[in-house]
């Protein structure tokens, strides 16, 4: 419940947060990768795909470090107005149950009264607590990394096209590249997850091609 000055670094090593991040920026640029035409593309649809490409994920990357902020505000504020209602209850029983519904369900399926009312105790000792919840270096570096997460999975998608001068070689090579960090991204999370890491990491390359079929169709 105390306000958590890593919050931020925390988040972003979290794998679910990279995948997360990782697999919009590389449905972005999937979604312009498959709308070229291999047999008609020249250097210039090229030029201006990869201008398209990354414009898009900087936008979408700073939209998404904003997000990342305002989650990290959120999340600091609401643990600071439980520390004061708890701080403020009528009762050890109105604390203790705040203080339940602060922590995990199976934290708190563990805890007994004894240890209830030495976290509010606890609570009660706390000096220096800031009248409103502020952003700390952490959450700076944090949105920090969610941008260039979603920035620079762009890149790797948009190299063969730098690299290789026939364009249906590149789109190819494109294609490929996509789905092998498709089945990374779901074959790390399995492994946090504790799921088959295989199968997981298909799923995802499926899921991540239906989404970009469906992003096309729509006009996105």
């Amino acid at each position: 419940m105390q306000p958590a000055q890593h919050a931020g670094a925390e988040r972003v090593l979290d794998p679910i947060a990279r995948t997360s991040e990782v697999l919009f920026g590389l449905i972005m640029a999937l979604t312009f990768t498959g709308t070229i035409s291999a047999a008609t593309a020249g250097r210039e649809e090229i030029r201006a795909l990869l201008v398209g490409v990354i414009g898009c994920n900087i936008a979408w990357g700073l939209v998404d470090a904003y997000m990342f902020l305002m989650g990290a505000l959120t999340e600091r504020g609401h643990g600071l107005v439980t520390i004061h209602a708890v701080r403020a209850a009528a009762s050890p029983q109105e604390a203790h149950h705040l203080i339940a519904g602060a922590v995990p369900p199976v934290v708190a399926s563990t805890m007994t009264e004894d240890d209830f009312e030495k976290v509010r105790q606890g609570l009660l000792r706390m000096h220096g607590l800031p009248p409103k919840a502020p952003l700390t270096k952490e959450d700076w570096l944090g949105a920090l990394a969610v941008f260039l997460l979603v920035f620079l999975s762009t890149f790797p998608v948009a190299v063969p096209f730098l690299v290789f001068s026939n364009v249906q070689l590149a789109l190819r090579m494109s294609n490929l590249v996509a789905i092998v960090m498709l089945f990374l991204t779901g074959y790390r999370l399995a492994r946090h997850g504790g799921y088959n890491p295989w199968l997981t990491g298909l799923s995802v390359v499926v899921l991540g091609l239906v989404l970009v079929a469906v992003t096309i169709v729509l006009g996105g």
